[in-house]
């Protein structure tokens, strides 16, 4: 896929207002990413997917360039948001990529609207993330001292020992900080109040799951065991990496996608 500079573009949908990006022509690819990250997330796989893709990203309410609603966030909002974008688009049979919430709102957008999505990619997440006590812990940190509380834990989930070592570290801990504090809190509580693992495991799409064997946000473990509850699904553990496998071994992520993407008919 050819690199050229990305347009900002705001999706006016009622309520709210999404940030996206629009690249290329043919089949469509959406990437959902993860909490407390904007859609640059996906800089370093964009260059090294397939041409004659179609690929979308996207600000989730409460991140980066999007409207940023007060707080909390119900699961189904994010679900809704991602519905009412690709509708705004004009996109059907897409292949959607998210990642940890991201993959979340992937799960519920295939249950609600098959329609518009043909596959999916469930990358580092699960069905369920943690225990409503915890988020609500992580919600009253941010309440009382901002993202930055809680930033030095994030990293050491996110990021292999190797990469925390390296300084581009700080640009994700930046990344991180520089989100709104409502928007993260908005979508802890969307993530606690979560548990997909009963329709999830009603579905039978085409299904990717990617795990990163240094991740301490959603472990393996975790990731292949909801990956197991849809038939037909495939695993793959990218060694080396965390929480965000894309940043870390984004030659790796790119190649087990476009290969996914290849044997589904996508590319």
């Amino acid at each position: 896929m050819s690199v050229c500079p990305t347009e900002m573009r705001l999706a006016d949908l009622g309520d709210i207002r999404l940030h996206y990006a629009d690249e290329g022509e043919g089949p469509a690819v959406v990437f959902a990413n993860s909490l407390g990250t904007d859609l640059r997330l996906w800089d370093r796989v964009m260059p090294r997917l397939p041409a004659g893709l179609r690929v979308i990203r996207y600000d989730k309410r409460g991140h980066g360039l999007s409207s940023c609603p007060p707080a909390p966030y119900a699961m189904g909002a994010l679900v809704g948001d991602a519905e009412r974008l690709l509708d705004h688009l004009g996109l059907r049979d897409c292949v959607f990529v998210g990642l940890s919430i991201g993959g979340m709102i992937a799960q519920g957008l295939a249950v609600k609207r098959p329609d518009l999505v043909r596959a999916m990619v469930l990358s580092n997440t699960p069905a369920r993330i943690g225990t409503r006590e915890m988020w609500e812990g992580r919600i009253a940190a941010v309440r009382a001292g901002g993202i930055e509380a809680l930033a030095d834990a994030v990293m050491e989930r996110w990021f292999s020992r190797a990469f925390r070592a390296m300084p581009e570290l700080e640009l994700w801990r930046n990344m991180l900080v520089r989100q709104p504090a409502e928007g993260y809190s908005g979508c802890s509580a969307a993530i606690a109040g979560t548990d997909f693992y009963t329709t999830t495991a009603s579905l039978s799409l085409p299904t990717l799951a990617i795990a990163g064997s240094e991740d301490g946000s959603t472990p393996p473990d975790l990731v292949r065991e909801t990956a197991e509850l849809v038939r037909g699904s495939r695993f793959h553990l990218i060694r080396g990496a965390g929480h965000l496998p894309c940043v870390e071994k984004p030659e790796d992520y790119a190649r087990v996608l476009t290969a996914f993407l290849r044997d589904i008919g996508h590319v």
